[in-house]
């Protein structure tokens, strides 16, 4: 009859092995999905890609203006959402302790939090792409702000609510008024987890279709203009995949390679920030 002892090593034992497998069978998709992003990927990727429109099929082109949309739509919608997360956020780690409202935000976060970027998509074009009948740049930028809030607004509560009490008590016997404890004193201690909630919100709304498709739309020519249709990575990758062009579903595959590798080096920054961040407290 085994021990007690024995009894749990064999259960660490069988555990340790299941978790082992498990992550090992995560870790293989996702290895096939880069290789595969790779093979098809890297024969597209050349000077011609970030230097010429999108063309026609049967033509030479490359990505340029669906780049620049997309680097553009992401800037602004993140200028957007990231001060009002931010301080969404800030209220709910310092002043939300008592009241409904403090409830009320975080119960309609989580939702926002798990909603279909769709769903996202179809309000804007009710609310902003409809009262002004086209569709535009400022469309796409407002649906991808809306996805950045809640991702924001969850870090900050949370890292604010991991500075250490003490921090606050000592500002406050100096004399220090409540809003400046939290701007130089609480922000601070958590300005590395904050941006860390910033760059997953970036990484998260990159490779956002089903919102630009309702707000953006696309356009095949340079554009900078926000106030009309914008060419965009994830659409062009949409559109260019189902074609039955080869040339077209290169440039796809080439641009799925950019947005996935951009991705993954914000997430990997992420990662070393929080973990400073964690280390420091």
């Amino acid at each position: 009859m085994l021990t007690l002892y024995t009894r749990r090593r064999l259960i660490n034992a069988i555990t340790l092995s299941i978790s082992v497998l498990a992550m090992l069978f995560g870790l293989f998709w996702l290895g096939w999905i880069l290789l595969t992003l790779l093979v098809h990927g890297l024969p597209g990727l050349s000077l011609t890609l970030f230097t010429q429109m999108t063309p026609p099929p049967g033509s030479d082109g490359g990505l340029l203006n669906a780049i620049v949309g997309s680097l553009l739509m992401t800037l602004l919608g993140t200028l957007i959402g990231t001060p009002i997360g931010i301080l969404a956020g800030t209220y709910l780690a310092e002043f939300g302790q008592r009241g409904w409202l403090a409830p009320v935000t975080r119960f309609i976060n989580d939702v926002l939090l798990s909603a279909p970027s769709i769903v996202i998509g179809l309000f804007i074009y009710e609310v902003y792409v409809t009262k002004v009948r086209h569709f535009s740049g400022w469309a796409g930028a407002l649906a991808l702000s809306i996805l950045v809030i809640p991702v924001v607004i969850r870090t900050t509560e949370n890292m604010l609510r991991l500075v250490p009490n003490t921090l606050r008590e000592a500002a406050a016997s100096l004399g220090a008024p409540q809003w400046k404890v939290i701007n130089f004193v609480t922000l601070r201690a958590a300005k590395a987890g904050i941006i860390t909630g910033v760059l997953l919100a970036v990484a998260r709304i990159s490779g956002e279709t089903a919102p630009l498709l309702f707000t953006a739309l696309n356009n095949q020519f340079w554009n900078s203009n926000m106030n009309t249709p914008m060419s965009n990575l994830p659409v062009i990758i949409f559109e260019y995949a189902m074609s039955p062009y080869d040339d077209w579903q290169q440039l796809a595959w080439a641009a799925s390679l950019l947005i996935t590798f951009s991705v993954l080096a914000l997430n990997i920054v992420a990662r070393v920030l929080f973990r400073q961040s964690a280390t420091t407290h």
